[in-house]
């Protein structure tokens, strides 16, 4: 039979997100280090790409905040910026508010379950001082009521300003002080599964609110003069 002639070419735009998703990630689990200069040659030679994907990706990270650019000078990760922590905090909490809002009418047992056990993980993981596991349990527990809201919108605004934040959250998981997210989830598992919207909507909103004492501990860097 004929041979497809584009038979195992992975399409431009597979690896245009995937560089972006992976430089992002990167970025905010700090192996990419605030104020660190970044190459699109060698960014291309550890993703395996050529450099356009590279240089589309970071186009897009310079427009979510998380890269910086000087045309011909320089292009590195953004420094930890507390004021834009705090911008991205009062966003992400708003949108997960609206989420879990519209989410409590359509809430399944199964997908009550679901955020029971992911928040069983995180309690774990945080005991455990597993950064990683920790990040990755808060993510599934959230996730839950942002997929029942089947709101793409709100999906689209997290994808842009929870990386920001997700970048000083990391130092609160390491900390004493992130075990009391483990509360703030039962509290909204509870509403959420006595059906009151209202209630679990506001308790999903003070748990991001709930990252105040964080940015105490952040840092707020120029650029390195040139």
């Amino acid at each position: 039979m004929p041979i497809p002639e584009r038979q195992g070419v992975i399409p431009r735009a597979l690896l245009r997100e995937n560089a972006f998703r992976t430089i992002r990630d990167a970025i905010v689990d700090g192996t990419l280090a605030p104020g660190e200069r970044l190459n699109d040659a060698e960014l291309a030679q550890w993703l395996g790409v050529s450099r356009t994907p590279v240089r589309e990706a970071l186009a897009r990270l310079e427009e979510a905040g998380l890269v910086q650019t000087k045309p011909g000078r320089y292009t590195m990760v953004t420094p930890l910026d507390v004021q834009a922590a705090r911008a991205a905090q009062s966003v992400t909490a708003a949108m997960h508010e609206l989420a879990v809002r519209q989410a409590v009418p359509n809430l399944s047992p199964e997908e009550i379950e679901t955020m029971r056990a992911a928040n069983r993980r995180f309690a774990e993981a945080l005991h455990a001082g597993d950064v990683d596991a920790a990040i990755a349990s808060d993510d599934e527990f959230h996730c839950v009521a942002v997929t029942a809201s089947a709101n793409s919108a709100i999906l689209s605004v997290l994808e842009q300003f929870s990386p920001i934040l997700r970048r000083l959250e990391r130092l609160r998981f390491s900390s004493l002080n992130g075990r009391d997210s483990v509360a703030l989830h039962d509290r909204i598992i509870d509403f959420c599964a006595a059906g009151d919207a209202e209630r679990a909507a506001l308790a999903a909103r003070d748990n991001w609110l709930s990252l105040d004492p964080l940015f105490e501990c952040g840092e707020s860097d120029d650029p390195p003069a040139q």
